[in-house]
């Protein structure tokens, strides 16, 4: 028996590879063949290519393409532009798919353990998709239902990810892309662990707790397993609907986000690391009907707990030592957050290199004003220079092997300042920085994460 699931696991696997071969092979051999012909590439039909084939694929390599659309001068800007769209537009299963996967997780009288279950998803992602569902108690609930096969696309895709990364380093070796592989990785296997996410939400709502701007699901047990996942259903608007909202609206927003990222970050060394619209919506003060629709946004619901990166306390230290090296001119305070973090063989050029980005990322923290986030800088150009100045100084000194810890901490950052720039928030970010590292101390981390993951089993 075990034999034969195993044939199935390989089976199931090979056929992967090819469909992954093909689709990124494809892409990949028309942007190879015309650099060898010496051709200028066609940026723009490549990256569409690329991203419409992923988007067929979905699985972990969708995941990839994601993780690596938000890593600075990783990919061009017509790559990362296209591969962005795969966070919200994945197309969906259809019912007789989510009949037979959700008898598979709950047996066959599953549909009894609900008073109704939508048959149309409200969401698909590269993972799983997502239906409302009511209990039989009357709650409205949030059913997650991860597609099929899952385990055996991520080893078929993460090895094919070498691919994508072998495309970048033939042609530009300004980043070693090696633990960046290897940390993405690991996410996306934790990632296909529906239990495991289960505990990052009871997580959060520990973090959280108290915290009225940032709502957080509750998981029902008794309805998940580790590939499906039931959560409170929380009504919520998109974000992006609250763009042209009066200022007020949009800052409380903005600093709801800035909470719920930074934080569990500051306080339990604990940070979300997938900040894209379509993991959190916007809940209002007032009542229902009419009401509501005149009533202003009170803050957030994050929604998805798939991507939560935890990290040792020392890491914490090293994004606060850098904050303070940065602000005060303190040259062995940065050197030491760099190290840290993982980076190594700092020569000087490195250093004032990599301080290019840190000083863009921390820009808004180390200005005791209110401003945008951009402060004046068009949307669309915001980071485009820092970027630029990196790689060419990156091309010129040496590749720099980008350490695993700082993928999810630099894509936290990038991803919460989209954000900020979506909503035009104007804010103190000085103020809400130091408000988080308040009484800062790497024993007090270490004791409060040590708290809570000991509470949720993690």
């Amino acid at each position: 028996m075990s034999s034969d699931r195993e044939k199935n696991r390989l089976s199931a696997r090979a056929a992967r590879y090819a469909r992954v071969s093909a689709n990124v092979g494809g892409v990949a051999a028309r942007y190879a063949g015309r650099r060898f012909l010496g051709g200028e590439p066609n940026r723009a039909g490549e990256a569409l290519a690329l991203s419409t084939a992923l988007g067929r694929l979905k699985g972990p390599l969708m995941k990839v393409a994601q993780l690596m659309a938000t890593i600075p001068d990783l990919l061009p800007p017509e790559y990362a532009t296209e591969l962005q769209k795969l966070q919200s537009d994945a197309p969906p299963m259809g019912w007789a798919f989510v009949r037979r996967r959700m008898m598979a997780e709950l047996g066959r009288d599953w549909e009894r353990k609900f008073a109704s279950f939508e048959h149309q998803p409200a969401a698909a992602a590269s993972l799983g998709q997502v239906h409302r569902a009511v209990s039989p108690s009357g709650e409205p609930l949030a059913c997650k239902l991860q597609y099929p096969d899952m385990q055996s696309a991520v080893e078929a895709d993460l090895q094919q990810l070498q691919i994508l990364l072998a495309i970048r380093r033939r042609f530009d070796s300004a980043i070693d892309t090696s633990e960046v592989a290897k940390e993405i990785g690991a996410r996306v296997r934790e990632e296909l662990d529906y239990r495991r996410e289960a505990k990052h939400a009871l997580l959060y709502r520990f973090m959280l707790d108290g915290i009225d701007s940032v709502r957080v699901p509750r998981p029902w047990p008794e309805l998940s397993t580790g590939r499906l996942l039931t959560l409170d259903w929380l009504e919520g608007t998109r974000m992006l609907t609250h763009r042209n909202d009066p200022l007020e609206a949009r800052n409380t927003l903005a600093t709801a986000m800035f909470t719920a990222w930074w934080f569990p970050f500051s306080r339990f060394g604990v940070i979300h690391g997938d900040p894209h619209l379509g993991n959190y919506t916007v809940f209002e003060s007032g009542g229902d009907g009419a009401r509501r629709r005149a009533a202003a946004p009170a803050g957030i619901n994050l929604l998805d707990y798939g991507c939560i990166r935890i990290f040792a306390p020392k890491f914490v230290q090293g994004v606060v030592d850098l904050y303070h090296g940065l602000m005060h001119g303190r040259d062995d305070l940065i050197v030491h957050a760099y190290e840290t973090w993982g980076f190594r063989g700092l020569s000087r050029d490195l250093i004032d290199t990599l301080n290019i980005w840190a000083r863009f990322i921390y820009g808004p923290l180390l200005d005791d004003r209110v401003r945008t986030i951009a402060d004046g800088v068009a949307p669309s150009e915001y980071g485009r220079r820092e970027a630029f100045r990196v790689h060419q100084a990156l091309k010129q000194k040496g590749p720099v092997k980008v350490p695993r810890e700082f993928v999810f901490m630099d894509r936290a950052a990038v991803g919460l300042g989209g954000v900020f720039l979506h909503l035009r928030a104007e804010l103190n970010y000085y103020r809400l920085f130091n408000e988080a590292i308040e009484r800062f101390s790497i024993d007090r981390v270490s004791k409060r994460q040590a708290e809570a993951l000991t509470k949720v089993g993690l």
